[in-house]
């Protein structure tokens, strides 16, 4: 027990010895890479020895090789969770939440009359709670993923609405009274010059939504659905203290909503290049 405790301090050591030195080094690519994967390496370490130096029971807080074994051996599992929960639930229901949010957006843009009625019902519609409008969603659209759908667009219908309203704002009046002088009509300022604008603020709340979409997903699952779904397999793994697949389904969340996210950062640079934020 006590060379695992050893193990955990001297890891912890040499991780911070490795992320100062990373620290004195010029800003690069590479050890902005380097720095948050060796922080990682170290929790896991650490996290592995106090766990065998401790003797902590494995079904409290399974050790990271226990639970890298038992992903490996999921790999079936994990899969058919993540296309039911990812793919199906919370990729449809981000699609159309937001794409919902961005159309609402632009009508209220339009008719500045909508804004009055609309973003109250939006502010009413994202404070409701989650754990109250799953079961209704779950009854209403069936146990299959179409709910989980349902509870994702709930979720991040209001952050795209609101960061998408504001973002239509962001042109200021000289470019607007600019493009008067050119007899440009309002669909065309729109494109050409308040969309542009507007995609730091859209963007905003697709990253946002990235997260909520997961979360409402899972979630959505402990009420009801298929024999499969991340939801459904964690609330039936804690009741057969199979805390080794819990955890490994975390990580395939984590790992999810990590990707969904990166990859709507890279879209972002691609789009918004000429913006401040994301110069060097």
């Amino acid at each position: 027990m006590m060379g695992w405790l050893l193990f955990a301090v001297l890891a912890w050591i040499g991780g911070i010895a490795v992320n100062m030195f990373l620290a004195r080094q010029s800003p690069n690519r590479w050890s902005a890479v380097a720095a948050p994967v060796v922080f990682g390496l170290t929790l896991l370490a650490v996290w592995e020895g106090i766990v065998r130096g401790f003797d902590i029971n494995q079904v409290l807080l399974p050790a990271p090789t226990v639970i890298a074994v038992r992903f490996a051996n999921s790999l079936d599992i994990l899969w058919v969770d993540f296309v039911q929960t990812v793919l199906k639930g919370a990729l449809s229901g981000y699609v159309i939440g937001c794409g919902a949010a961005f159309l609402i957006a632009v009508m209220i843009d339009r008719f500045p009359f909508l804004q009055r009625g609309l973003l109250p019902v939006g502010n009413f519609v994202a404070a409701l709670p989650v754990i109250g409008m799953a079961p209704i969603l779950v009854m209403w659209f069936g146990f299959d993923w179409q709910s989980k759908a349902a509870v994702v667009v709930v979720m991040v219908f209001f952050p795209m609405l609101v960061n998408t309203v504001q973002g239509l704002q962001a042109s200021d009046a000289m470019q607007r009274d600019l493009m008067r002088t050119y007899a440009a009509g309002y669909w065309r300022t729109l494109l050409k010059l308040r969309l542009p604008a507007a995609m730091p603020f859209i963007f905003n709340g697709l990253k946002i939504g990235t997260t909520l979409a997961l979360i409402g997903a899972i979630v959505a699952e402990f009420f009801g659905s298929p024999i499969k779904g991340m939801g459904f397999r964690i609330s039936t793994s804690v009741g057969q203290l199979a805390l080794d697949l819990v955890w490994a389904e975390i990580v395939v969340a984590a790992i999810a909503g990590s990707a969904f996210y990166g990859a709507m950062t890279l879209i972002e640079k691609s789009v918004t290049f000429w913006h401040p934020s994301q110069r060097n």
